[in-house]
């Protein structure tokens, strides 16, 4: 939550311009240092913030190859959607899932414990919508190979 304490920062490089000093990286001296918090080397958040944004990168556990490729697809659907999202990033940092980028407009519109709920809720379901998925993908191929196994052993 303090890294949610951002304020309007002009540019200082071009005139009447206001862009995330995280993404644009042209002050330096307005960057923090990045907080990395990990459960383990498959389950990370990196929190990036500056003066005017803070940038928010989610590693999702991949135990396996089956998890690996629909954690991709799911969030390659969402963030071909990033627009409804409002805070969602369409390009997740190298090395990272999914991405979000908050910024001092954000915050002033929004509740900023919201935008933290909403952020932590999004990492739970996530995490069960890809479990799920996975049960369900497990159950269809089973179904399917008790199928062709029972045309098999006919034959």
């Amino acid at each position: 939550m303090a890294a949610m304490c951002l304020d309007n920062f002009a540019s200082q490089i071009s005139e009447k311009h206001n862009v995330p000093e995280i993404e644009a990286y042209t002050t330096p001296e307005v960057i923090l240092n990045p907080l990395i918090i990990s459960r383990n080397e498959n389950e990370q958040v990196l929190i990036e913030s500056s003066i005017n944004s803070v940038r928010v990168s989610i590693k999702i556990k991949q135990a396996d190859d089956i998890e690996r490729i629909l954690c991709h697809k799911f969030t390659r659907f969402l963030m071909m959607r990033a627009e409804n999202f409002v805070i969602l990033r369409r390009v997740p940092v190298k090395g990272y899932d999914i991405s979000f980028l908050v910024t001092n407009f954000q915050t002033e519109s929004m509740y900023k414990d919201k935008l933290v709920d909403f952020i932590i809720q999004f990492m739970e379901d996530v995490d069960k919508e890809i479990s799920e998925m996975k049960l369900s993908l497990n159950a269809r191929a089973r179904i399917v190979a008790e199928s062709y196994l029972n045309q098999v052993c006919i034959i």
